[in-house]
């Protein structure tokens, strides 16, 4: 059974930082490549960052230079590092996994940024 589990979100103050984690558990992890993405209330979820087998990776403009995403085969997790967070963050994060026709989903953490 193939379960992908989000922590990490959490209510910050704009400018703060939260790191997400997502343990992967089920599939050959190392084989997948790996997302993460979000959905805000009343708009469409969007892709934020993505990271290859190999280890590239790719950012949504709204991100770049702020967030980070990183792969740790070893533990089957992959992080998503968010700094200097804006109130445009705030939405339900998910995890991704991918390798060809597979695609899994986690079951998405809340960030909320505000003051």
């Amino acid at each position: 059974q193939v379960q992908l589990v989000e922590s990490g979100g959490g209510w910050v103050q704009p400018g703060g930082s939260l790191r997400l984690s997502c343990a992967a558990s089920g599939i050959i992890f190392r084989t997948y490549a790996m997302d993460w993405y979000r959905q805000a209330p009343g708009k469409e979820r969007e892709l934020v960052a993505d990271i290859s087998r190999g280890g590239s990776t790719n950012y949504a403009d709204s991100v770049k230079g702020r967030f980070t995403i990183s792969r740790d085969n070893a533990k089957n997790t992959v992080y998503l590092q968010m700094n200097s967070l804006k109130p445009e963050d705030t939405a339900v994060y998910y995890c991704n996994a991918v390798y060809y026709r597979n695609n899994y989903w986690g079951q998405g953490t809340q960030v909320t940024v505000s003051s």
